[in-house]
């Protein structure tokens, strides 16, 4: 019979994570165990870890849905483990849990070895390029953080913007132009929606002397025609983030795609809802002609691993994911998953802490 249980954990942050919609100082995650008890076996783990203000599973019942979806899934006494169906079991609104309940089956089945697919990443046989992200706060925060990922050989950079005063911005960027050059250095912005429609086109008009590869979500959600508008003027590539979340019908997701016309949009399992969710936008930005990344979403190392080893299965050499937010809990769980020169590495021998 299989069994699914849950540990719930506090994540720490290492500094107050910044965006334009706060600080985070602590991240709850819930980890999912799946269980064959007809064999002493590892379990398969999974981890729901939704964000405030952007997960719709987001909320004070968040832990009553982990507990219900485990008691959902035992009065079952399932025998096969492809009788688990997350997709049927675990509703679009709740993507953080279905992600979690995908991660734990692809895992048990797998053996329980943390090992979810067979690409090369996962086999510990080939790295995974990412971006260095360099977090919102004050101007010598963000300066240290941007030597340090300069020192430590990144080429891809990826600035959170929106809540310092714009001109210091500008500053920042200015003073990475002055130590690498675009052939040198990929820089990447994210505004988190923080621009209105009215002054959208005349920052980004100011971002672009400074070679910026793409921008995230510049306006908030919900706006399709105005977003249009920005993807058709915009001297830098538009690149959807926030846009997609919550947006489950495929009829909606070729509307949205077909509308704004964007030219790469950000994928986030845990808030597009598991794998599955994210290998369909995969497929139709493929069609599209549609860019795209793989970004995790603030998960400890189970769900980073997920989210790493599904990017795995695409050919991503030479173009930066969103993949390095692995060290930024003072309490994470410990993994054998390392970033050296830019790049995310696996090692499947390596030891894991169990949650």
């Amino acid at each position: 019979m299989l069994t699914l249980s849950y540990q719930r954990r506090a994540l720490r942050f290492n500094f107050p994570a910044r965006t334009s919609r706060g600080a985070l100082t602590e991240h709850t995650a819930y980890y999912l165990a799946l269980r064959d008890m007809r064999n002493s076996g590892r379990p398969g783990w999974g981890e729901a870890a939704p964000l405030a203000g952007l997960s719709p599973d987001f909320g004070p019942s968040c832990e009553a849905q982990v507990r219900q979806l485990c008691e959902a899934v035992n009065k079952q006494r399932y025998t096969f483990l492809e009788d688990i169906q997350p997709l049927k079991l675990v509703r679009e609104e709740q993507p953080a849990l279905r992600f979690a309940l995908e991660t734990a089956v692809l895992d048990l089945a797998h053996g329980g070895r943390h090992q979810l697919y067979t690409n090369a990443f996962a086999r510990g046989e080939a790295a995974i390029p990412i971006n260095g992200l360099v977090w919102m706060g004050d101007a010598p925060f963000m300066r240290a953080q941007i030597r340090q990922k300069l020192a430590a050989g990144y080429s891809c950079l990826k600035l959170k913007i929106g809540s310092l005063d714009f001109a210091t911005e500008l500053a920042l960027l200015a003073e990475i132009r002055a130590e690498a050059s675009p052939a040198e250095l990929t820089l990447r912005v994210d505004a988190n929606g923080a621009f209105s429609p009215a002054e959208a086109l005349g920052k980004l008009d100011q971002l672009a002397r400074f070679g910026v590869h793409s921008i995230e979500q510049p306006l908030a959600a919900g706006q399709w025609a105005a977003l249009a508008e920005v993807c058709r003027q915009s001297p830098i590539p538009v690149a959807l983030d926030e846009e997609l979340i919550g947006l489950t019908d495929p009829a909606r997701q070729e509307a949205l795609l077909a509308e704004v016309q964007p030219p790469y949009l950000v994928l986030k399992p845990t808030l597009l809802g598991g794998h599955a969710a994210t290998q369909r936008w995969v497929s139709l930005a493929q069609t599209q002609g549609i860019g795209w990344w793989i970004t995790s979403a603030l998960e400890s190392n189970i769900g980073l691993n997920a989210v790493a080893q599904l990017t795995g299965e695409y050919d991503v050499a030479g173009f930066a994911q969103g993949l390095g937010t692995g060290q930024l809990y003072h309490n994470n769980v410990a993994a054998p998953l390392r970033i050296a020169h830019g790049a995310l590495h696996y090692d499947p021998a390596g030891p894991w802490e169990q949650p």
